[in-house]
Protein backbone atom coordinates (compact mmCIF):
# COMPACT_ATOMS: atom_id res chain seq x y z
CA UNK A 1 0.00 0.00 0.00
CA UNK A 2 1.39 3.36 -0.93
CA UNK A 3 1.82 6.27 1.41
CA UNK A 4 -1.19 8.20 0.06
CA UNK A 5 -3.70 5.38 0.69
CA UNK A 6 -2.31 4.89 4.21
CA UNK A 7 -3.00 8.52 5.05
CA UNK A 8 -6.52 8.24 3.66
CA UNK A 9 -7.24 5.20 5.80
CA UNK A 10 -6.08 7.00 8.97
CA UNK A 11 -8.19 10.05 8.14
CA UNK A 12 -11.28 7.90 7.56
CA UNK A 13 -10.72 6.07 10.87
CA UNK A 14 -10.33 9.35 12.72
CA UNK A 15 -13.57 10.75 11.27
CA UNK A 16 -15.41 7.51 12.18
CA UNK A 17 -14.15 7.64 15.80
CA UNK A 18 -15.12 11.31 16.13
CA UNK A 19 -18.62 10.53 14.82
CA UNK A 20 -19.09 7.61 17.26
CA UNK A 21 -17.79 9.76 20.18
CA UNK A 22 -20.21 12.55 19.27
CA UNK A 23 -23.13 10.14 19.21
CA UNK A 24 -22.20 8.58 22.54
CA UNK A 25 -21.75 12.04 24.12
CA UNK A 26 -25.14 13.20 22.89
CA UNK A 27 -26.84 10.00 24.06
CA UNK A 28 -25.17 10.10 27.47
CA UNK A 29 -26.08 13.73 28.17
CA UNK A 30 -29.69 13.19 27.15
CA UNK A 31 -30.25 10.70 30.02
CA UNK A 32 -31.05 11.34 33.71
CA UNK A 33 -27.65 10.72 35.24
CA UNK A 34 -28.45 11.64 38.85
CA UNK A 35 -27.31 9.30 41.57
CA UNK A 36 -30.85 8.10 41.96
CA UNK A 37 -30.47 6.30 38.65
CA UNK A 38 -27.60 4.24 40.05
CA UNK A 39 -28.16 4.09 43.85
CA UNK A 40 -31.20 4.00 46.12
CA UNK A 41 -31.97 7.44 47.65
CA UNK A 42 -30.32 8.28 50.95
CA UNK A 43 -32.66 8.54 53.94
CA UNK A 44 -33.47 12.14 54.99
CA UNK A 45 -31.35 13.53 57.85
CA UNK A 46 -32.94 13.05 61.25
CA UNK A 47 -35.03 16.07 62.23
CA UNK A 48 -34.56 17.68 65.60
CA UNK A 49 -37.40 16.96 68.02
CA UNK A 50 -40.04 19.68 67.96
CA UNK A 51 -39.95 22.13 70.88
CA UNK A 52 -42.76 22.32 73.40
CA UNK A 53 -45.83 24.16 72.14
CA UNK A 54 -46.21 27.73 73.40
CA UNK A 55 -47.81 27.94 76.82
CA UNK A 56 -51.02 29.97 76.65
CA UNK A 57 -51.61 32.35 79.55
CA UNK A 58 -54.90 34.21 79.73
CA UNK A 59 -55.06 37.54 81.55
CA UNK A 60 -58.62 37.43 82.84
CA UNK A 61 -58.48 41.21 83.10
CA UNK A 62 -55.81 43.75 82.44
CA UNK A 63 -54.50 44.95 85.84
CA UNK A 64 -56.82 47.75 86.92
CA UNK A 65 -58.50 47.32 83.51
CA UNK A 66 -55.65 49.18 81.83
CA UNK A 67 -54.24 47.43 78.71
CA UNK A 68 -50.50 47.40 78.11
CA UNK A 69 -48.42 46.50 75.07
CA UNK A 70 -47.14 42.96 75.56
CA UNK A 71 -43.48 42.02 75.13
CA UNK A 72 -41.67 38.80 74.27
CA UNK A 73 -40.47 36.93 77.34
CA UNK A 74 -37.43 35.75 75.40
CA UNK A 75 -36.32 39.37 75.21
CA UNK A 76 -37.24 40.33 78.78
CA UNK A 77 -36.09 37.27 80.73
CA UNK A 78 -34.40 35.04 78.15
CA UNK A 79 -37.02 32.29 78.48
CA UNK A 80 -39.15 30.60 75.79
CA UNK A 81 -42.05 32.81 74.82
CA UNK A 82 -45.56 32.17 76.06
CA UNK A 83 -48.73 33.10 74.26
CA UNK A 84 -50.07 35.79 76.60
CA UNK A 85 -53.47 37.19 75.75
CA UNK A 86 -56.40 39.04 77.30
CA UNK A 87 -58.87 37.54 74.81
CA UNK A 88 -61.30 35.46 76.88
CA UNK A 89 -62.15 33.35 73.84
CA UNK A 90 -58.91 31.51 74.71
CA UNK A 91 -60.24 30.47 78.12
CA UNK A 92 -61.14 26.85 77.15
CA UNK A 93 -57.63 26.33 75.70
CA UNK A 94 -55.55 28.36 78.15
CA UNK A 95 -52.94 26.49 80.19
CA UNK A 96 -53.17 29.10 82.95
CA UNK A 97 -55.30 32.10 83.89
CA UNK A 98 -53.91 35.07 85.80
CA UNK A 99 -56.55 36.81 87.90
CA UNK A 100 -55.63 40.22 89.33
CA UNK A 101 -57.09 40.50 92.83
CA UNK A 102 -58.32 44.08 92.72
CA UNK A 103 -60.34 43.35 89.58
CA UNK A 104 -62.04 40.20 90.89
CA UNK A 105 -62.35 41.04 94.58
CA UNK A 106 -65.93 42.26 94.57
CA UNK A 107 -67.61 38.91 94.05
CA UNK A 108 -67.33 35.52 92.44
CA UNK A 109 -69.29 36.83 89.45
CA UNK A 110 -66.16 38.61 88.25
CA UNK A 111 -64.30 35.28 87.99
CA UNK A 112 -64.62 32.61 85.29
CA UNK A 113 -67.79 30.54 85.62
CA UNK A 114 -68.57 26.98 84.61
CA UNK A 115 -66.34 23.91 84.72
CA UNK A 116 -62.63 24.62 84.66
CA UNK A 117 -60.79 23.05 81.69
CA UNK A 118 -58.77 19.98 82.81
CA UNK A 119 -55.26 20.86 83.98
CA UNK A 120 -55.79 24.61 83.74
CA UNK A 121 -54.06 26.48 86.56
CA UNK A 122 -55.38 29.67 88.11
CA UNK A 123 -52.83 32.21 89.35
CA UNK A 124 -53.82 34.72 92.05
CA UNK A 125 -51.95 37.97 91.32
CA UNK A 126 -51.75 40.81 93.83
CA UNK A 127 -49.27 43.61 94.50
CA UNK A 128 -51.35 45.42 97.15
CA UNK A 129 -50.99 44.92 100.89
CA UNK A 130 -53.60 42.92 102.87
CA UNK A 131 -54.93 46.22 104.25
CA UNK A 132 -55.88 47.22 100.70
CA UNK A 133 -56.99 43.81 99.40
CA UNK A 134 -60.73 43.42 100.09
CA UNK A 135 -62.53 40.09 100.35
CA UNK A 136 -59.48 37.88 100.64
CA UNK A 137 -61.68 35.12 102.02
CA UNK A 138 -63.30 34.71 98.59
CA UNK A 139 -59.95 33.53 97.25
CA UNK A 140 -59.66 30.44 99.45
CA UNK A 141 -59.65 27.05 97.66
CA UNK A 142 -59.93 28.63 94.20
CA UNK A 143 -56.34 29.08 93.05
CA UNK A 144 -53.39 26.86 92.20
CA UNK A 145 -50.56 29.38 92.44
CA UNK A 146 -49.88 32.67 94.20
CA UNK A 147 -48.09 35.59 92.58
CA UNK A 148 -47.19 38.59 94.73
CA UNK A 149 -44.45 40.68 96.36
CA UNK A 150 -44.15 38.14 99.20
CA UNK A 151 -40.94 36.14 98.98
CA UNK A 152 -42.83 32.92 99.80
CA UNK A 153 -45.22 33.29 96.85
CA UNK A 154 -45.12 30.61 94.18
CA UNK A 155 -44.21 33.37 91.73
CA UNK A 156 -42.19 36.12 93.42
CA UNK A 157 -42.95 39.50 91.81
CA UNK A 158 -41.44 42.26 93.97
CA UNK A 159 -41.56 45.94 93.13
CA UNK A 160 -37.80 45.88 92.68
CA UNK A 161 -34.56 44.11 93.57
CA UNK A 162 -30.80 44.40 93.55
CA UNK A 163 -28.48 42.74 91.03
CA UNK A 164 -24.69 42.40 91.48
CA UNK A 165 -22.58 44.51 89.17
CA UNK A 166 -20.27 42.72 86.75
CA UNK A 167 -17.34 44.41 88.43
CA UNK A 168 -17.14 46.87 91.33
CA UNK A 169 -17.39 50.52 90.38
CA UNK A 170 -17.02 53.90 91.98
CA UNK A 171 -19.99 55.99 93.05
CA UNK A 172 -20.00 59.76 93.16
CA UNK A 173 -22.90 61.36 95.04
CA UNK A 174 -23.64 64.86 93.74
CA UNK A 175 -24.09 67.71 96.22
CA UNK A 176 -27.54 67.95 97.81
CA UNK A 177 -29.20 71.28 98.53
CA UNK A 178 -32.17 70.08 100.62
CA UNK A 179 -32.59 67.70 103.55
CA UNK A 180 -35.79 65.56 103.74
CA UNK A 181 -38.65 64.84 101.32
CA UNK A 182 -41.73 62.64 101.38
CA UNK A 183 -44.23 61.84 98.60
CA UNK A 184 -47.70 60.62 99.50
CA UNK A 185 -50.69 60.02 97.23
CA UNK A 186 -53.08 58.55 99.80
CA UNK A 187 -53.19 61.14 102.58
CA UNK A 188 -55.05 59.72 105.57
CA UNK A 189 -54.84 61.99 108.65
CA UNK A 190 -55.53 59.01 110.92
CA UNK A 191 -52.79 56.77 109.50
CA UNK A 192 -49.67 55.85 111.47
CA UNK A 193 -47.36 57.31 108.85
CA UNK A 194 -49.08 60.71 108.89
CA UNK A 195 -48.91 60.80 112.69
CA UNK A 196 -45.20 59.98 112.55
CA UNK A 197 -44.58 62.67 109.94
CA UNK A 198 -46.39 65.24 112.07
CA UNK A 199 -44.19 64.34 115.04
CA UNK A 200 -41.02 64.47 112.95
CA UNK A 201 -42.02 67.82 111.50
CA UNK A 202 -41.82 69.31 114.99
CA UNK A 203 -38.06 68.68 115.01
CA UNK A 204 -37.11 68.74 111.34
CA UNK A 205 -38.55 70.38 108.24
CA UNK A 206 -39.93 67.89 105.70
CA UNK A 207 -41.08 68.84 102.19
CA UNK A 208 -44.20 66.83 101.31
CA UNK A 209 -45.21 66.15 97.70
CA UNK A 210 -48.42 64.67 96.36
CA UNK A 211 -52.14 65.13 96.84
CA UNK A 212 -52.91 68.42 98.62
CA UNK A 213 -49.19 69.16 98.91
CA UNK A 214 -46.34 70.25 96.65
CA UNK A 215 -46.78 69.29 93.00
CA UNK A 216 -44.59 66.49 91.68
CA UNK A 217 -45.08 65.75 87.96
CA UNK A 218 -44.08 62.20 87.07
CA UNK A 219 -41.39 63.39 84.68
CA UNK A 220 -39.86 65.43 87.49
CA UNK A 221 -39.67 62.72 90.17
CA UNK A 222 -35.93 62.13 89.99
CA UNK A 223 -34.79 65.70 89.22
CA UNK A 224 -36.74 67.01 92.22
CA UNK A 225 -36.20 64.21 94.74
CA UNK A 226 -32.49 63.90 93.96
CA UNK A 227 -31.98 67.34 95.51
CA UNK A 228 -32.66 65.84 98.97
CA UNK A 229 -30.26 63.99 101.22
CA UNK A 230 -33.02 61.83 102.72
CA UNK A 231 -36.32 60.45 101.49
CA UNK A 232 -39.08 59.05 103.72
CA UNK A 233 -40.21 55.72 102.23
CA UNK A 234 -43.35 55.37 104.37
CA UNK A 235 -45.68 52.61 103.16
CA UNK A 236 -49.45 52.94 103.54
CA UNK A 237 -49.46 49.82 105.73
CA UNK A 238 -47.01 47.46 107.40
CA UNK A 239 -47.03 43.87 106.17
CA UNK A 240 -44.60 41.06 105.45
CA UNK A 241 -42.30 41.94 102.49
CA UNK A 242 -44.51 44.90 101.48
CA UNK A 243 -41.88 47.22 99.98
CA UNK A 244 -43.20 49.19 97.03
CA UNK A 245 -41.92 51.72 94.51
CA UNK A 246 -41.69 54.23 97.38
CA UNK A 247 -38.33 52.66 98.08
CA UNK A 248 -37.34 50.91 94.85
CA UNK A 249 -38.14 53.79 92.54
CA UNK A 250 -38.48 57.02 94.54
CA UNK A 251 -35.81 56.52 97.17
CA UNK A 252 -33.97 54.22 96.06
CA UNK A 253 -34.38 44.08 105.71
CA UNK A 254 -34.32 41.17 103.69
CA UNK A 255 -33.94 42.91 100.35
CA UNK A 256 -31.39 45.65 101.03
CA UNK A 257 -27.85 45.83 102.40
CA UNK A 258 -27.92 47.03 106.02
CA UNK A 259 -25.79 50.06 105.15
CA UNK A 260 -28.23 51.28 102.49
CA UNK A 261 -31.04 52.74 104.60
CA UNK A 262 -32.06 54.19 107.96
CA UNK A 263 -34.93 52.43 109.72
CA UNK A 264 -37.18 54.46 112.02
CA UNK A 265 -37.54 51.45 114.32
CA UNK A 266 -33.89 51.93 115.28
CA UNK A 267 -34.83 55.13 117.10
CA UNK A 268 -37.05 55.46 120.17
CA UNK A 269 -38.95 58.43 118.76
CA UNK A 270 -39.11 60.95 115.92
CA UNK A 271 -36.99 63.42 117.86
CA UNK A 272 -34.04 61.01 117.94
CA UNK A 273 -34.44 60.26 114.22
CA UNK A 274 -34.33 64.01 113.52
CA UNK A 275 -31.17 64.29 115.62
CA UNK A 276 -29.53 61.49 113.62
CA UNK A 277 -30.45 63.02 110.25
CA UNK A 278 -29.00 66.37 111.29
CA UNK A 279 -25.78 64.64 112.36
CA UNK A 280 -25.53 62.92 108.98
CA UNK A 281 -26.13 66.24 107.27
CA UNK A 282 -23.07 67.69 109.05
CA UNK A 283 -20.83 64.64 108.52
CA UNK A 284 -20.27 64.12 104.81
CA UNK A 285 -18.07 61.05 105.30
CA UNK A 286 -20.74 59.19 107.30
CA UNK A 287 -23.42 60.31 104.85
CA UNK A 288 -21.46 59.06 101.83
CA UNK A 289 -21.08 55.66 103.53
CA UNK A 290 -24.78 55.02 102.89
CA UNK A 291 -23.98 54.80 99.17
CA UNK A 292 -21.08 52.35 99.23
CA UNK A 293 -23.41 49.45 98.39
CA UNK A 294 -23.87 51.03 94.95
CA UNK A 295 -20.27 50.04 94.20
CA UNK A 296 -21.43 46.40 94.26
CA UNK A 297 -25.08 46.42 93.21
CA UNK A 298 -27.45 48.03 90.77
CA UNK A 299 -31.14 48.68 91.35
CA UNK A 300 -33.86 47.12 89.23
CA UNK A 301 -36.92 49.24 89.91
CA UNK A 302 -40.02 50.57 88.20
CA UNK A 303 -40.81 46.99 87.12
CA UNK A 304 -43.30 46.66 84.26
CA UNK A 305 -46.42 44.50 84.12
CA UNK A 306 -44.74 42.60 81.30
CA UNK A 307 -41.94 41.52 83.62
CA UNK A 308 -44.50 40.11 86.05
CA UNK A 309 -46.34 38.27 83.26
CA UNK A 310 -43.08 36.80 81.98
CA UNK A 311 -42.09 35.66 85.48
CA UNK A 312 -45.37 33.74 85.49
CA UNK A 313 -44.51 32.34 82.05
CA UNK A 314 -41.15 31.09 83.35
CA UNK A 315 -42.58 29.62 86.55
CA UNK A 316 -45.43 27.83 84.78
CA UNK A 317 -42.96 26.23 82.38
CA UNK A 318 -40.64 25.12 85.18
CA UNK A 319 -43.27 23.26 87.17
CA UNK A 320 -46.35 21.30 86.23
CA UNK A 321 -47.41 20.61 89.81
CA UNK A 322 -51.15 20.96 90.28
CA UNK A 323 -52.39 21.85 93.74
CA UNK A 324 -55.03 24.00 95.38
CA UNK A 325 -54.10 26.92 97.64
CA UNK A 326 -56.24 26.39 100.76
CA UNK A 327 -56.39 29.34 103.17
CA UNK A 328 -54.99 32.02 100.90
CA UNK A 329 -56.41 34.81 103.07
CA UNK A 330 -54.70 33.54 106.23
CA UNK A 331 -51.37 33.13 104.46
CA UNK A 332 -51.38 36.56 102.82
CA UNK A 333 -52.35 38.34 106.02
CA UNK A 334 -49.81 36.53 108.19
CA UNK A 335 -46.21 37.47 108.85
CA UNK A 336 -44.87 33.93 108.99
CA UNK A 337 -46.11 32.42 105.73
CA UNK A 338 -47.70 29.00 105.32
Amino acid sequence: MDNRSTKSSFLLLFILQAFISFCLFYFWNSRDLTLSGFCPPLPPPPSSPPGPPPLTILLWTWPFHTPVALSNCSELLGVPDCHITADRAWYPRADAVILHHRDISYGTGSMPVGPRPPGQRWVWFNLESPSHSPNLGLMNYRFNLTMSYRHDSDIFTPYGWLEPLGKPGKVSVPPKTKLVAWTVSNWNPNSVRVHYYQELQKHLHVDVYGARHLALPRAQHLPILSQYKFYLAFENSLHEDYITEKLWFNALSRFLPPDAFIHINDFPNASELARHLRAMDRDEVRYQAYFRWRERFQVVGNVSWNTHFCKACRALRETSTYRTVPNLADWFSSSSGW
